[in-house]
């Protein structure tokens, strides 16, 4: 298989300036020294797979991967064209089992790739530092940063305080890793790094052997799910990452905050959300079932990490009271343990961390129904709270620093508390979400019944929101007993008590926020403080000191609701006792913001340009509301993981927020194939959470409070007009663009794929209305168009330019670009996409379209588009070539892209064939795996456009 030897053409191309012989030598040698371990251990992995083909498959099989290569490679990076006709010809001979042999070993490579990419960034990353050079975008740089703007380490501390960071997992139908397949590829990681300290052959021998094995039980493991994942699936993938990344490396960012801000507390501000067993938008398997499975699932992943943690702590803390005094406080808590060993007597640590062991182990049977996996003495009195449990762990920690034993709360101590404080016992915030029209629905039944009012959905919405204030301000409640309700009202009222039955549990912060998707007026948000009032989740009456336990979170997803959004929020506050009910609830209002559906609505360039309208619209409101009634927004961003659906690099997404938006309250879900490419590996875990957490104290310290110049925003905004038409005329208005989409994509097979419990399409249409915009921007990913990360914007700056003084207004957008963050980092992210799609490749999609006449007619206007977006992008940024200003990035792309082409060739093939299959025909359930292989192995190429 793929030896893996990068080209010379591999070299990162650097930015079009101009230099001598001797300098463009020198930057090519210092760029190959920098990059040779990377070329190094992706040359390993090619080889190892190579390996294992040969030994599991045949010298047969391995050659003809290694012929379907080698013409990738010309064809690619030669730009040979006889290779590209061979190469076809080669693919649609191949029979079935064949086809399945060659992407499953073009997919692996992959995985294997990515390996080797994670890897070098964390070298690169050490090199720097080692060097006394940070990383923008690491915590190191960023108070590097702060420092030089003369923030103090108390204003830093100060807006910590008041800070609240959040990424929250969720769960969308476009995660195709297993997590088999996860678990063995952070073998293979872990080994790779081990390489970089080995130093005799024999070690690197060893090493290798073990990497070997590793990748046998890759190639032998099945890649894909043979049943449809369900929500119980989805839970354990997502908590799959807390032993590997969270629970260790959260400790660790926090530790070095710390050090950072000698003298100062950090509070607890970085918390973990999580959508998955409380997301029932769309979701028909997410019920009061699967809340209860995910809270408890949860809690029995932390309160089994401090049980081991506690129980390590026990062994290090050996000390004799006889050598070490201890605190009267730690006496009493070593006697109130049931540890009676006598030879422990005079281990006053040890026996009082055996009795908080005994205790833990009592808290997870309570709150989870299952057992420690050791006991030194039998289960004691659970712990009330993660609070009591914390306190303890403060007897033992003041007891060692108060007897010259500081060295020892460092290395296991310190983090163990942090993480109680972090994690509590309920492990991460579960948000619930359900869209309007549900709500709606059940609150027309529940009047229907109580005869209050016949038909709720008819009244007009000045007369739903004085019924519903009225019903808020009545102590009584709706249901009438022994009534009977439909299942869905049934259904919706359980989700709410058990959210109520889950905070009595595990604690306030287990369920905090309740997500209103499709939120389009006010009445939306009072409906569902409502049904919180029939689950005694609001206490008291609007006139008489009502609260609320959760948090109302109205979702603004597609363009219209974007821009009715303030709108909405002014009027909710407007009504009579809602302002007192919010700021007696702890004065938090978090808004969800939707980049995915904006994006499918109404294009690329205008989703980003009414989001940053309706953010500064937001802030300019709640600024209003927060000196007098204490009230904070907290903007709830909805980024996708691909830059399709609003995704883009975290750090300068954030930065690139309008000024005054981010004042260190900030959430932002993590989705889908994402979360792995993040999180999988523990050092890149830890660089992507301090990422977040440096952009947002950059945005809120260093970001500038003036505006951008009229000049800027007028021209954001005839942009976004013109794209917006442009976008729409094609996606919406040309004729027959459905029928393509459906054909040249394939977003039917990925509706076919065990990759999530959700189903892809809101309702059982083709309308692209109705589609959700995860599947939507997925597919175009997979055919190499990724057409909703640019679509539009070619078209814009074309009619921008010839709207008046083409030079003048050229000129405009060139300083928009080089002196504005939000401008600048839109057409970063649609640089990258522009270099990871490809109309050569896309074009092969077209011959799946059976009317040959509409393929070419939309192609040719999709092309046409590309064509305009990559000329506009040129001629702002002052770059012909994609990714001059992102080497590593262009370097990552050379690498792996001959690789990855055959699987879409392939793909095509295979869809091709699967199409035309009769029922009953032994040869589909081969098709359908290989073309399910294709995805998984496309996805994992792209990483962040798939």
């Amino acid at each position: 298989m793929p030896r893996a030897n990068p080209p010379a053409s591999a070299t990162p191309r650097r930015p079009a300036v101009r230099r001598t012989t001797q300098e463009k030598s020198a930057v090519l040698i210092d760029a190959a020294e920098k990059n040779r371990p990377l070329v190094e251990d992706i040359r390993l992995l090619g080889r190892i797979l190579g390996d294992v083909i040969r030994e599991q498959e045949g010298r047969q099989a391995f050659e003809l991967i290694e012929r379907v290569r080698q013409l990738s490679v010309g064809y690619r990076l030669k730009k040979d064209a006889s290779a590209g006709r061979v190469l076809d010809r080669l693919l649609k001979n191949l029979s079935a089992d064949q086809t399945v042999s060659v992407i499953r070993a073009f997919s692996y490579f992959s995985h294997l790739a990515n390996i080797a990419e994670d890897r070098h960034h964390v070298r690169r990353r050490q090199h720097h530092e080692a060097a006394g050079h940070q990383q923008e975008g690491s915590l190191a740089h960023c108070f590097e940063r702060l420092a030089r703007a003369d923030h103090r380490a108390a204003d830093i501390a100060a807006l910590l305080d008041r800070a609240y960071i959040s990424p929250v997992l969720t769960a969308h139908p476009t995660e195709v890793q297993r997590a088999s397949i996860l678990d063995a590829e952070r073998s293979i990681a872990r080994l790779i790094a081990e390489r970089d300290e080995l130093r005799s052959e024999r070690d690197l021998q060893e090493n290798e052997q073990l990497i070997r094995a590793r990748v046998t039980q890759l190639w032998q493991t099945r890649m894909l799910r043979t049943a449809k994942l369900t929500v119980a699936d989805e839970i354990e993938n997502a908590l799959s990452y807390y032993p590997a990344t969270f629970l260790r490396q959260v400790p660790r960012m926090y530790r070095e905050i710390e050090r950072a801000l000698p003298g100062h507390a950090v509070p607890p501000f970085f918390r973990m959300g999580h959508w998955i067993g409380g997301d029932r938008d769309g979701n028909p398997f997410v019920t009061a079932a699967t809340l209860r499975l995910a809270m408890s699932r949860q809690g029995e992943t932390i309160l089994r990490h401090y049980l081991t943690e506690v129980h390590s702590l026990g062994a290090e803390l050996s000390m004799s009271a006889m050598l070490a005094p201890v605190t009267p406080a730690m006496q009493a808590l070593a006697e109130r343990s049931p540890d009676r060993n006598p030879h422990r007597e005079d281990e006053p640590y040890r026996r009082a961390l055996i009795g908080v062991y005994a205790r833990l182990a009592a808290t997870l049977h309570a709150l989870t129904g299952t057992e420690a996996l050791r006991h030194a003495v039998a289960p004691q009195d659970p712990y009330d709270s993660a609070e009591a449990f914390a306190a303890d762990l403060s007897v033992i920690e003041q007891s060692l620093r108060s007897h010259h034993a500081d060295s020892l709360v460092g290395p296991r101590l310190a983090p163990l508390q942090r993480a109680v404080q972090v994690f509590g016992f309920h492990l991460a915030t579960l948000d619930l979400r359900q869209s309007s029209d549900q709500h709606e629905a059940v609150v027309a039944e529940l009047l229907r019944v109580a005869r209050i009012e016949p038909d709720y959905a008819a009244l007009p919405e000045d007369e739903r929101r004085a019924l519903l204030l009225r019903l808020l301000d009545d102590a009584r409640p709706l249901r009438v007993r022994n009534a009977g309700y439909s299942p869905l009202a049934t259904s919706e009222l359980e989700i709410f008590e058990t959210a109520r039955e889950m905070r009595q549990r595990f604690g306030a912060a287990a369920i905090r926020h309740h997500i209103i998707s499709h939120t389009e007026d006010v009445s939306d948000l009072l409906e569902v403080l409502l049904l919180q009032k029939e689950a005694g989740l609001v206490h008291g009456t609007l006139g008489d000191g009502a609260r609320a336990e959760l948090i109302v979170v109205p979702l603004f997803e597609t363009i219209a609701d974007l821009r009715n959004a303030v709108r909405i929020m002014r009027e909710f506050y407007a009504l009579p006792g809602i302002t007192a009910l919010v700021a007696r609830g702890g004065g938090e209002q978090d808004v969800m913001l939707g980049y995915s559906d904006s994006n499918k609505d109404g294009g690329f360039f205008t989703s980003n340009w009414e989001l940053y309208r309706a953010e500064i619209a937001l802030v300019e409101m709640f600024d209003a509301l927060e000196p007098e009634h204490g009230i904070r927004l907290r903007l709830f961003h909805g980024r996708g993981g691909t830059v399709g659906r609003g995704g883009g690099p975290s750090y300068q997404a954030i930065l690139a927020q309008p000024p005054g938006t981010v004042k260190g309250q900030i959430r932002l879900t993590e989705q889908g194939e994402v979360i792995a490419s993040k999180y999988a590996h523990p050092e890149i875990g830890r660089r992507n959470l301090e990422t977040l957490v440096a952009a947002t104290l950059e945005a809120s310290l260093l970001h500038p409070t003036k505006a951008p110049p009229r000049a800027f925003l007028e021209a954001a905004q005839a942009l976004s007009q013109a794209s917006m038409a442009a976008y729409r005329e094609l996606v919406y208005g040309m004729p027959g663009f459905t029928d393509y989409f459906f054909a040249a994509t394939p977003i039917r097979e990925i509706a076919e794929l065990n990759i999530g419990s959700r189903p892809a399409s809101r309702k059982a249409t083709r309308a692209i209305e109705d589609l959700r915009a995860i599947p939507w921007s997925f597919s175009w990913g997979q055919c190499r168009v990724a057409l909703p990360g640019w679509c539009g914007f070619g078209s814009a700056v074309a009619a921008f330019l010839d709207g008046g003084d083409r030079d003048a207004r050229l000129e405009l957008l060139q300083r928009m670009h080089r002196q504005w963050p939000f401008f600048r980092t839109l057409l970063s992210n649609l640089d990258m996409v522009l270099a990871k799609s490809d109309v050569r490749i896309a074009a092969r999609y077209v011959e799946l379209v059976e009317d040959k006449r509409l393929g070419k007619r939309i192609f040719t206007a999709i092309k046409a588009e590309w064509e305009r977006t990559h000329e506009a992008l040129a001629l702002i940024t002052g770059e012909a070539d994609r990714l001059q200003s992102n080497p590593a990035l262009a370097r990552s792309i050379e690498h792996r892209f001959p690789y990855l082409d055959p699987l879409n060739h392939l793909q095509v093939e295979l869809m091709r064939r699967y199409r035309k299959r009769k029922d009953g025909d032994p040869a589909n359930e081969r098709l359908q795996r290989g073309i399910h292989l294709s995805i998984n192995g496309i996805a994992a190429g792209l990483r962040n456009t798939g």
